[in-house]
Parts: C-alpha cells; structure tokens; sequence
C-alpha cells in the first residue's frame, strides 16, 4: 500500500503532521485509531492499521453505538502508521485545523482483512477504551469520486443509543467549544454539549451476577485474603503415551501461550508463565476478564489465535508482532482462587466445574478448556488425527501446586512427513560428517520451498554414509528458488535424497518445529514427491434406484395461480412444474420412507401445518404405515410410493419434504446418519465449509464414506449410508458420541448441545436427526423460506465453491439438474459400510 497520495496532499515543512518515512515502526498489535478533527467541517477520522500503513476513513458525525444506524464514512487517503499519536494543530491548507485522539487500542477480524476490504465488507472488532465490540465496514454501491463507506456497529452485548459525541472527556469538548466559532458543524456541536450538561458513560458489558452464593459450597474451599499479582503455575511432565485409568481426565494441548491472570480489587493484570507482565499486550483479553464482574481471582490458560475457526500458531506470533490482526482467545482450564476463596485445594474436576460455570454465557474471547474423563489413548489419538499438538492429562482430584510435578502429563504427537534433502551445514565440535541436513517440500511451478533443517536422529554409521554420499561437495548459492530463512552457512546441493522427518507442528516462516530424523527413504526420490497424491479419497460405487417417476394425468391442481412465495411471484403450479422436473433425482430419496411435510395453505407468509399422519379420509396416490410411536401409541404415517404421491401432497400445499433416515419395510432399522451441521451467530460460511470438510475427512478415516448436501437454511448435511441397517439406539449413541468428541477436540469450533446461550459463534452438530421418528429435510426439497431455496445434494469436490448454503433456489436448482448427467450421491444406495465393525474397531483400541 502506497503513501504516496498522503505525500502529495502536505507541505511538510509547513504541517506537524508526520512524514512518511517518519516510521513509528512496525507495532506490537495492529491498532486503531479514532481522531477528532475540528477541519472546516468537524469530523472524526477512523484509522485501522492494516500492513504498514492506516486506511482512513472520514466519518462527519462519528461512530454510533446503535446497530441501527449507519454512519457514512469516507475512504481517504492511507496515512503513516505514525499518525496513529499525532495530535495538535495543522496550519492553512490540506486539513487545516485541531486534531484530538477521541480513542485508541487494537482490532481484529476473522479472516483477511485486505481481502474483505476489496469485496467491500470488513468484519472487525475494537479493543479500545470507549469503543469496543464488533463492527461493521460496508462499501456503498454508488460510484463516488471518494468512495462511500457506511460503519455499523454489530449488534452485540456492547450495543447501545451511545453516540461518539456522548463519549467526549473535557478537553475534546473545550476543543469543540474553541471550533465552534470556525464551523456550523462544530458550532451545533458545542451548542448540543453546552445544554445537554452530562456525557454518557463509556459503553460496556452487562456485569453479571457475582459467584459468591455457590463458591463457598465447592468442596475443599476455604477462605482466604486475595492473592495478589503473578502466582506460579502447575506445570506437566512430558511423557511418551497417556496414563490409564477413569481418574485422569483429557483435555487438548493448546498450541499457544501459557497466560496467568490475577484479578485483586477489580483490578486485572495478565503474566507470562516465566512472570513477565502481559496485560498491556492484550487489551481484549483484558476486557473480556473485566466484563466478568469479579473482584478477587486467579485462572489459568492458553493464549491462542483464531484463523477460520482453527487455532493457527503462526497467527498467533503474527498477531502480537503486528502483523496481522487475527482473533485471540484465551482458553481457560483452570482457577485456583475466586472472590475470596482458595480453590487449590479443592479437586480438579470440581474447579473446572467452577470455571465452566463462571464463563457460562461469557464473551467470545474467553473459552472454557473442556476434557474426557477417562480414555486417555483413544483421546491423544483422537488428537493425533485432528492434527492436534497433544493432550494434557490431569489426575481429577488433583489440587493446584505450582511447579512441575506427575499430576499433570503433556503427551505430544509427533508428525512426519517426507521432504527432499537440497543441503547441509558443517559439522561442529566433536561431531562427524556435517552438522544438519536441509530440507524441502515441493512448490508451485516446479520449485522447492525450504522448510528447516534437522541434526538430530542420526547413528553414527548413518553420519558417515550420509557424508559420503551428500555432504562432501555443495555450493553456496542455493540450488532452490525458495530459500526462505535457511543460514548462511549452508552447502547447497541438489534434490536427490529423501528424508522421513517427525516434527512438532509448522512453527513461523512455514519452518518446522522441532525436527528429527526418522528415516532416510532411499526407496524414493524427490520426483516421488511432486507427483505422489496423498488425498487418499474414496472412490464413488454407482446406481441409485429410480423408479415410479411417472406422474398420473387424474390429480388435478387447483388454484395453480396461486402464489405461494409472495416476494418471488413463484406459484403453485410453479412448484407442481419444479418437483415434476427433479422428480427422478428427488424420488430415490424418499420413496418407501415415513414422511413428515410442512403445508403451507396460503403461501409462506401465512402459518404453516406440520403434518406426518395420514389425514382422516387418506388420499388416493399417498401410502400409508401403521408405525408405533415412543408413547406407545400406534398411529398411521404418510409415505410417497411412487410420483404421484409427491405431486398429490403438493396438491394438498406440501412444500418441504422430511422423510425418515429408514424405510417402512423396516423402520427400527436406520440406513443413515445425517449430522446436521447449525452455525451460530457470526460463524462465518468459510468456517462451516471447514467443519463439513473435518467430518468428511474424519469419518472417512473411520472408513466411513459421508456424502454433502445444502440444506437450504444456514448449514450443511453430510451424510453417512448405512448397510446393514442399524437399531436406532445405537445410531444416535455414535452419533452423540462422535458429536462431543468433536466438541472435546474443536471446543472454539463445535458445540453438542442445543442451548442457545452456547451456540453463540459455534457450530451446533445436530446429532438429535439419528433417532426412531426424527427427520431431516429430503435432496432437492424445496423450503418454505423467502428466495425459495433448495437442499441440494452436492459432491465433496463442489464445496469450495459454495457461496452459502442457501445457494440454490428453485430456478438454479432446476438449471443444475438439467446439466447434470449423473447424481452427486450416485452410488449411495449401493455402498456397504458397517457401524458395528467401525464401533468394535474403536472399542478394541
């Protein structure tokens, strides 16, 4: 981004204002500013640092905290990232007049930021000390010599009538009063302030109630005085493999870092594992603590940052380097101490009962470290197959003691992978041969991308052949294109041997962490490497059952004008036309299925009929199946049988389709598993795309082929067919079991649960549709929503390109089939996959 344009605006010699080569250098954190400029018409300038440089926006009546009002803000030119101190006065000419921080802090936002900027909406929070909370930048759509921008705050707990204005402290407002004579904007301002005789008080957090009626109660509490500042912390012994046993719990090794947080007096200071104070470095964490409402305690937990809802290390340096402005959140796993009480007696299990309540309901920036008690193999290879760094394991009824000891074990998974050897370093001291092999993995156009160097692991005899073979000529230039942050002393020789490396996770500068050797592969060359797929996908068996799809002339459409989507113009007969058109890919889905379908009698504005038992009378096209309910009761259900029943109910006002995960022949026997995957609120689309494509990988691991669909809402649907058949019970048993595992090993990400209060930036894994009678909406189902979507099934490989899972409408939808040759889900009806050799694999490990 170029400065130039600030440049040419300024005569420096004349203006305070900074030069741009004047660098304040690269900050800590990404920060933010807000400045109160009393120009010729009094404005506030809203700066967001983003590189090396402030984008700038120019908003006349400064931001609101109404989520109902859009405040317009005018892109300017970028600005040094030393303008963020600059206050004062600038002389006649560009931007003439006083200059005021209104406020200042850090910011941050879910994914790229000068990506979402060119699409035109930036997603973003503010760690400031009056503005906080999420907020919104939209591009308007008019073509502006100045390009139009609106900021919006988010509707969030910081949400209020507050406006920039309410929030100025006396030497703002005396700023004000002194421009009023200069500006009718000001001017108004100073009037509005002068009878208004009070400012608003800076937005926060609702504070909740105080914990001091249940902390008293916890087992092995006592009272004490507050502790005060850095207290020292519990650390793990590492070892090899998890203990055993139902008195260990397991939680995720959080690949962060370690923060302590003390709380004395309302006050909240933040330290490092090694006592270094943190709190200045992260002021969102800092607020989030404060929004708490606590007087006196102490927690334990990671510091980790968040990149499309996954824990990202080298986001995490990033962002507290300045680099970039990622989400941090501070994982929570521990508390020796609240509102007068020392809980570092108590037992574990009962402090992190403790701590899961204090955040119940709490801001996004701090999460609850949730375990499994018990299963401590199945947990660290649960981790290893997230790609997790580890698991720490911690005895249930251990007490809080600061230092290392046996309560608390860390076991890390470590990695491998195969990297071509481009160089070597020499050796020192009394080792032989050379001191350390250089490696690279394989980049775009044919090149080789350097990813570290490993020293150790090697046998003598594996020393001397090596220097035999490798280390006895190289060149000082590299012989790869992407040498990256190799030292400079390396001998460079070319691709021609390969290494088997275990590593600990990819630390900064895509450089692996902590290497050693596992094994040199002379098996295979680095052209190996390049054209090796390790996708491992599953192929697609063929044939799906299609049949009955010829519809009878004897059903009559009445009313076909009649509109059913009021603000799409679609009619009756538009949706007889539609399920007609699908009618061969639509059918196979739900033929022979109990069926449950939602009516809606005068279009989707109007209320809606559920409707699963056959109404009294019957009709003509509709099967029907006496099925026992769980009260007991038995009663008569729907079922399509051929294509006239699917027209028949649309007749009768059907839109959506539900149909069992079982067909009438046996309907305590299901054929699949459906998890339904439900964002929360600001889960963005990017991060349910994730989720979809971790469930896909993970059952597959489990040889488990799962197939995708839209559902025409928010989330998606994979899918799992089952054959043979399974009782139910035991359906939802894996189904609720592989849903909090998921939760255990994703807890930023997943949520089991249908709380609302829980689900709040997660992603719900509906697991409640694997149950004797539950449904899930049919492939190529229309919903009775606005647009008219549709659920449509899709192939693994299509989901990159998704945009929402709403996508398809009713007209798109029908432009697909039309196109397509062979159904997405072919082969489904066909594929033998068991769940009880899967269930037996994981109970034998």
């Amino acid at each position: 981004m170029s400065l130039r344009d600030y440049a040419r605006k300024r005569h420096f010699d004349k203006t305070p204002e900074p030069r741009p080569e004047q660098s304040a250098g690269k900050a800590r954190r990404e920060l933010f500013v807000v400045q109160l400029h009393h120009a010729r018409r009094r404005h506030y300038d809203f700066r967001l640092q983003v590189g090396d440089v402030l984008k700038s926006w120019a908003c006349p009546k400064g931001p609101s905290y109404d989520p109902k009002v859009k405040r317009l803000a005018v892109e300017v030119e970028d600005h040094p990232v030393s303008y963020a101190s600059f206050q004062g006065d600038i002389p006649d000419g560009y931007g003439a007049g006083h200059v005021d921080t209104f406020d200042t802090g850090v910011w941050a936002t879910s994914s790229d930021a000068e990506a979402q900027l060119e699409k035109g909406h930036l997603r973003f929070e503010l760690f400031g000390q009056r503005l906080k909370g999420g907020w919104h930048l939209v591009r308007g759509h008019r073509q502006e010599k100045k390009p139009a921008w609106f900021l919006i705050k988010d509707d969030d707990a910081y949400a209020s009538k507050t406006e920039a204005d309410d929030l100025l402290d006396a030497t703002m407002v005396a700023s004000t009063r002194r421009a009023a004579g200069k500006s009718g904007g000001a001017k108004e301002v100073a009037q509005k302030l002068s009878h208004s005789g009070r400012k608003a008080p800076p937005a926060t957090r609702k504070r909740r109630s105080s914990p001091a009626s249940w902390v008293a109660k916890l087992e092995g509490a006592s009272k004490r005085a507050a502790p005060k500042g850095y207290f020292k912390p519990e650390l793990a012994t590492l070892r090899d493999a998890p203990p055993a046993g139902d008195h260990w719990l397991n939680e995720v090794k959080w690949d962060g870092y370690r923060i302590l947080t003390s709380i004395t007096a309302g006050q909240v200071e933040c330290w490092s594992r090694n006592a270094l104070p943190w709190t200045d470095k992260l002021p969102e964490i800092r607020q989030a603590v404060e929004s708490l409402g606590l007087q006196s305690a102490q927690l334990d937990g990671e510091l980790i940052a968040i990149v499309e809802g996954r824990s990202d290390f080298n986001a995490l340096q990033q962002t507290l380097s300045g680099e970039r402005a990622s989400p941090l959140v501070y994982v929570l796993f521990d508390l020796p101490y609240l509102e007068g009480y020392d809980l570092s007696r108590s037992p574990l299990i009962r402090r992190k009962e403790a701590l899961q309540r204090l955040l119940q309901d709490g801001p996004p920036q701090l999460a609850y470290s949730s375990h499994l008690v018990g299963g401590g193999e199945a947990a660290f290879e649960s981790a290893s197959a997230h790609h997790l760094e580890g698991i720490m394991c911690k005895r249930v009824d251990s007490p809080y003691r600061g230092g290392r000891g046996d309560d608390w074990v860390k076991v890390k998974r470590l990695e491998s992978d195969e990297f071509a050897v481009v160089g070597y370093t020499a050796a020192k001291g009394s080792r032989k041969g050379f001191g350390s092999l250089l490696m690279a993995r394989p980049a775009p156009a044919g090149e080789w991308s350097y990813v570290g160097r490993v020293g150790s692991g090697f046998t003598d005899e594996m020393l001397r052949e090596l220097s035999r073979s490798l280390a006895r000529a190289g060149s000082r230039m590299p012989t790869i294109k992407h040498a990256g942050e190799a030292p400079r002393d390396a001998h460079w020789i070319a691709p021609t041997a390969v290494a088997e490396v275990f590593y600990r996770g990819i630390g900064n500068q895509g450089l692996l962490r902590q290497p050693s050797l596992k094994a040199m592969r002379p098996d295979k060359s680095p052209k190996d490497l390049r054209s090796s797929d390790r996708t491992g996908k599953r192929g697609a068996p063929t044939n799906t059952r299609k049949r009955g799809t010829q519809k009878s002339a004897d059903i009559v459409i009445t009313h076909p004008d009649r509109v059913a989507y009021p603000g799409d113009g679609i009619t009756k007969q538009d949706i007889v036309d539609y399920y007609t058109a699908v009618m061969p890919w639509f059918l196979p889905g739900v033929i022979d299925r109990p069926m449950s379908v939602i009516r809606w009698p005068g279009g989707i504005d109007k209320p809606s009929f559920f409707q699963k038992h056959l109404p009294t009378g019957g009709l003509k096209h509709v099967g029907s199946v006496r099925l026992k309910e769980d009260t007991g009761a038995s009663v008569v259900y729907l079922y399509p049988q051929s294509a006239d029943s699917i027209i028949e109910l649309v007749q009768y006002n059907a839109i959506e389709f539900h149909p069992w995960g079982a067909h009438i022949d046996d309907p305590d026997g299901a054929d699949r598993i459906i998890f339904d995957l439900d964002p929360g609120p600001d889960v963005e689309w990017t991060r349910v795309k994730a989720a979809a494509r971790l469930l896909n990988k993970l059952l597959d691991q489990l040889g488990l082929a799962s197939f995708l669909r839209t559902t025409g809402g928010k989330g998606l649907h994979v899918v799992v067919p089952l054959k043979p058949v399974v009782p139910w019970d035991e359906v939802k048993t894996f189904a609720h079991g592989f849903a909090q595992a998921l939760e255990s090993m994703y807890p930023l990400e997943f949520v089991s649960v249908s709380s609302k209060a829980r689900r709040a930036g997660r992603i719900y894994v509906d697991y409640l549709r694997n149950g004797r009678g539950a449904t899930a909406v049919a492939s190529y189902s229309l919903r009775g929503r606005p647009g008219a979507p549709v659920a449509m099934p899709l192939r693994w490989t299509e989901l990159g390109r998704l945009k929402s899972a709403a996508q398809f409408d009713l007209r798109s939808a029908l432009a697909r089939v039309k196109r397509q040759r062979t159904d997405p889900w072919e082969g489904m009806a066909t594929i033998r996959q068991s769940l009880k050799t899967v269930m037996k694999a994981l109970a034998a490990r």
